[in-house]
């Protein structure tokens, strides 16, 4: 007598059904979201799209469950319309490596990053017209860097904490004068004011600086940097 096949139980089959593994349409969550992608042991990984129900994007590489990889993050503001948020390279959820964030219309930020913060070299345009070039740690400027502001006047040296800080010049392209010396938390403490290119400059000052006359300006000037030094610590 012949013996018929047998089946797997029920649960078997439907536990095998509903195993997500490899690519996968669209898969909706209870909480609203939905998926649609690569799987790899019911974990999203490889290529694919998440939808948040508050209209979140996100579109790259996953891996364990995780933004992993590159991949473009946008907000949806309209029937079919977005607004890209970042894009460039996560890891474990959060944005790392290279990538460009875009904070308003006329503010983005591209350069470095490590665990969701701005690390690294990068440069910020701010909506008001300044641009800075830098470094970064910790989500804050630190390090060596220069900001340009819209008027073209600059600043290069010193950061720390989002502040001028140490030593830097900065450069009065308007009046055709340059500052030298020490910044502490974004005030000059100790330098030297000179003129600089003034045939080029669209305010010059009336009078040029008067010459210094002290027998060891450097002198003086390393002194008041040391006092002010001193003052920060």
């Amino acid at each position: 007598m012949l013996k018929g096949k047998q089946s797997s139980p029920l649960w078997k089959q439907w536990d095998a059904k509903a195993q997500k593994e490899g690519v996968h349409k669209t898969v909706y969550f209870a909480r609203g979201d939905d998926y649609k992608g690569e799987w790899t042991n019911n974990r999203k990984s490889g290529k694919g799209t998440q939808r948040w129900k508050d209209g979140t994007v996100y579109d790259g590489d996953w891996r364990d469950d995780k933004r992993h990889g590159f991949g473009t993050l946008a907000m949806q503001y309209g029937a079919g319309q977005y607004r890209k948020i970042y894009a460039g390279g996560w890891k474990n959820g959060k944005r790392h490596g290279y990538g460009t964030n875009y904070y308003a219309e006329n503010q983005y930020y591209e350069g470095e990053w490590f665990e969701d913060k701005r690390s690294g070299w990068g440069r910020m345009y701010y909506s008001d017209g300044s641009i800075y070039e830098g470094e970064w740690f910790g989500d804050k400027r630190n390090g060596q860097g220069m900001q340009r502001f819209s008027n073209d006047n600059r600043y290069e040296g010193s950061w720390k904490e989002d502040k001028k800080h140490g030593a830097g010049k900065f450069y009065y392209l308007d009046k055709g004068q340059v500052y030298q010396g020490t910044w502490i938390e974004d005030i000059p403490k100790c330098g030297s004011l000179e003129d600089f290119d003034q045939e080029r400059a669209p305010n010059p000052p009336e009078f040029p600086i008067p010459v210094c006359t002290l027998a060891d300006k450097d002198f003086v000037l390393q002194e008041g940097v040391s006092q002010a030094m001193s003052e920060d610590t």
